[in-house]
């Protein structure tokens, strides 16, 4: 009897054993294959089971959660979503997340592992932490200064810190509400397919997702290459620039909107944008050392992310002489967005040194202890220091008696470059307006902010783009709110 007994007991061990190995099979070993089946909606209303963390501007939550009461319990909220849209992007139930919701979703959705006091414990447990928040860099006047000044105009703005590549300011119109897309409804499908379908694209980030031809504010990177090559050895030689100039290996004339481009000298080249003499520094320059100059500001990086990932600008390296002389003067292949027009401005003002530019100050716990913090950012030399001097000298020239008059500030020094750049086949569109900038106050020791503007379509128009323009405005508006917030820190 006390065999059989035995014998009992052990077959229940084998049986509570293999139940143990199954059980910790399925929730060990297979547990990836369950949360990733479109079928099991348990790790969904585990993730809307608690309020997502906030992303913040200024030290104030720009976003927040909406308790609903339903199984997908918390629906993501914005404060001035159209204003934050280019950087919070949107956090959706029905359609996922994009730009920092989605570059920072396992810290605000708390799946972060550097989120728990005791991460093991987390792993075994498969508990959620409180989600943490975000802190940006972005300057709340700024940010404010540029949305207004874009106001109904098609367009985009950038502003930089030159000495750290903090980004101030990420604007992009016409803009929408994330919020409209929270839920998962058939309001939210509504709307999603509204979005989508305008024309206008107010879903598209302008300023870090969208490539423009820079036109003549890409005379900034000539100008710099040519220096740094020695192609020109003062700013006030005439050079040997003919006008009209014919295009190498062509018989297509290149010709000038101002007068006297003749054997300009670089300055005054540069103050009348002339086309002629960019054209034929490029050409002097070469391919070889247009396309350095070019990737030394940036163009061609395909890895830049700010965490979310930019657009590459682009300058054309395969281009036959007449090629390259358009792509000197920011047109034929050469592309960029507005951030990287603001990273070349920046880099004028920041002694020829280009900073990586990052969105993300830190992230911290729900309680306010830091998880990560932004170090020292990668700096690339795009130009001699002593290029980068006579291209302050040159950009402060547009300013003070050249197209930029209205980028102007009293108690600065503001350097600046318009540009039209023209596009569509035959050039036949509308051209988009550019304006680069930087500015520091008469007592600052370095550039406090460095600033690029484009303006698509309608809001294009030549008459408008020089000193009774759009754009120059519209920076001048953006550096002032930097500027004015520096002096009352100073003051305190």
């Amino acid at each position: 009897m006390t065999r059989h007994i035995r014998h009992a007991a052990v077959f229940c061990a084998l049986l509570l054993l293999a139940l143990l190995v199954n059980a910790a099979r399925v929730q060990v070993v297979q547990a990836p294959a369950y949360d990733g089946n479109p079928a099991n909606r348990r790790p969904a209303i585990a993730r809307y089971q608690q309020p997502r963390g906030d992303i913040l501007v200024g030290g104030e939550p720009v976003t927040g959660s909406r308790d609903t009461g339903e199984h997908l319990r918390y629906e993501r909220t914005y404060r001035n979503g159209p204003l934050y849209a280019p950087v919070t992007g949107f956090s959706s139930q029905a359609y996922g997340t994009t730009l920092l919701e989605h570059a920072e979703d396992g810290v605000l959705s708390g799946t972060d592992p550097m989120l728990a006091p005791l991460p093991l414990w987390r792993d075994v447990s498969r508990a959620r932490s409180r989600g943490g928040n975000v802190v940006t860099t972005i300057h709340r006047a700024a940010q404010e200064a540029a949305y207004e000044g874009l106001g109904r105009h098609k367009g985009a703005v950038a502003a930089v810190e030159p000495s750290t590549g903090r980004i101030l300011a990420l604007v992009s119109t016409p803009s929408y509400d994330p919020q409209v897309l929270s839920g998962n409804g058939a309001a939210v499908t509504r709307s999603w397919e509204a979005l989508n379908g305008d024309a206008d694209q107010p879903m598209l980030n302008r300023a870090v997702r969208q490539t423009y031809p820079p036109g003549s504010t890409f005379k900034v990177v000539t100008a710099a290459a040519a220096l740094d090559a020695g192609v020109v050895t003062g700013l006030d030689r005439r050079t040997r620039s003919p006008d009209p100039y014919r295009l190498p290996g062509t018989r297509k004339w290149l010709t000038n909107r101002a007068d006297g481009c003749r054997n300009a000298s670089l300055r005054r080249a540069f103050e009348r944008s002339c086309n002629t003499v960019f054209a034929q520094l490029g050409v002097a320059v070469g391919m070889r050392g247009m396309a350095a100059a070019a990737a030394g500001f940036g163009f061609g990086d395909d890895g830049l992310r700010i965490p979310f990932s930019v657009a590459r600008s682009t300058f054309d390296t395969s281009a036959d002489p007449a090629q390259l002389a358009l792509s000197s003067i920011g047109q034929y292949n050469t592309r960029a967005t507005p951030l990287q027009m603001a990273m070349v401005a920046a880099a004028v003002a920041n002694r020829g040194q280009v900073r990586a530019p990052y969105l993300v100050e830190r992230t911290t716990r729900a309680d306010g202890g830091t998880v990560w913090a932004a170090g020292p950012r990668p700096v690339r030399q795009a130009m001699h220091p002593s290029t980068a001097a006579l291209l302050k000298e040159l950009m402060t020239g547009v300013v003070e008696k050249g197209t930029g008059a209205r980028a102007a500030i009293r108690g600065a020094t503001v350097g600046g470059k318009t540009g039209t750049a023209q596009h569509g086949v035959g050039n036949s569109g509308t051209p988009y307006a550019w304006f680069v900038s930087w500015a520091h106050g008469d007592r600052d020791p370095e550039a406090r902010v460095a600033v690029a503007v484009v303006l698509e379509g309608g809001s294009a128009r030549r008459g408008r783009i020089t000193s009774s323009g759009v754009a120059a405005p519209i920076a001048r508006a953006v550096m002032e709110a930097v500027l004015d917030s520096q002096a009352r820190t100073s003051a305190r």
